[in-house]
């Protein structure tokens, strides 16, 4: 066997117009399984750490002594949502950086002198910078944010343009979906504040209107009641954290008075409290012979809007 001569086409192949290119389809190649690699590598880590997340025992809440040591377990519980929302900016930034470096790479393959071009990149950078103010103030809040926790995926939060769940975290956007199922997408850098209801726990505040003559006395202990029977019925561990409570007069009116009932509740279940609270405190209320006045009275936000009845004699 000529060694030679197979040496020499060896030399030859390697030397050819081909080469180039086939290097070209190794690095795409390359940054393409670098990257598939190091996403399922942070997929990996955001896992374990997630599984490390403490079931909550909400059973606990009717021993009032266990209610203090359950809200500090939900403040420190967010290792889920954070580790989703740090994993998401970990896996953008693999991506870019991966990718620039294969395409620095594709570039010296074609004979270009990348070195002049990273020498002025400091230059580009501060171009770039005055052309895109915005997008580079978007990366660096969502960073931030993520970074200081201030909010995670799953979290309820209203962020002053939207209030809805947070599905994904990225470097430039934050997208969430609202209570309409309507998706979201907020640019990072536009966030003036968040306020994030899924961060150890809310209140529920539930407004009811009743006669103006009502026992006030008679109202709190009916209320109060009620709230106790909620506080001991198991089907609700995992709504209240405590017995909803009388919280005092809102509001004296010449038809009707408004009194509000609170109630502190495990994170994102605030609405679903609300709702309760009316159902059973109306109940509770109805029986008692408490019933809302006759000019019907519907509390949008905090306002009272009147309903008056027809004129039967119209």
């Amino acid at each position: 066997m000529d060694w030679d001569a197979i040496s020499n086409a060896i030399e030859s192949f390697r030397d050819g117009p081909w080469d180039a290119p086939i290097h070209i389809v190794l690095i795409i190649i390359f940054a393409f399984v670098a990257s598939k690699l190091a996403s399922i590598a942070i997929n990996r880590i955001v896992n374990r750490a997630t599984k490390k997340s403490k079931a909550i025992d909400f059973s606990d809440l009717r021993n009032t002594t266990n209610i203090q040591n359950v809200s500090d377990q939900l403040l420190e519980n967010r290792v889920s949502q954070r580790a989703n929302a740090l994993g998401s900016i970990a896996r953008s930034a693999a991506v870019i950086a991966i990718w620039t470096v294969a395409v620095l790479t594709i570039m010296t393959e074609v004979g270009l002198n990348v070195g002049p071009l990273l020498a002025s990149a400091g230059v580009l950078g501060v171009v770039l910078g005055f052309g895109a103010q915005t997008l580079v103030a978007d990366y660096l809040a969502g960073i931030s944010m993520a970074l200081e926790d201030q909010l995670g995926v799953g979290d309820v939060v209203d962020c002053g343009v939207v209030l809805g769940t947070v599905e994904q975290v990225a470097l430039r956007y934050t997208r969430i979906r609202d209570f309409f199922g309507v998706v979201w997408y907020v640019r990072n850098g536009t966030i003036a504040y968040i306020a994030n209801q899924s961060q150890g726990w809310t209140y529920a505040v539930v407004d009811l209107a009743l006669d103006y003559d009502a026992d006030l006395a008679r109202v709190r202990e009916v209320i109060d009641a009620e709230g106790q029977l909620i506080a001991h019925d198991a089907s609700f561990d995992t709504v209240f954290m405590d017995a909803p409570v009388y919280a005092g007069l809102e509001e004296a009116r010449g038809d009707a008075v408004v009194v509000r009932v609170m109630a502190k509740v495990v994170p994102d279940q605030q609405f679903i409290a609300a709702r309760l609270l009316r159902e059973r405190i109306k109940g509770a209320l109805d029986v008692a012979g408490m019933h809302i006045p006759l000019a019907q009275m519907q509390i949008i936000d905090g306002q009272i809007n009147e309903e008056k009845e027809p004129d039967d004699r119209t």
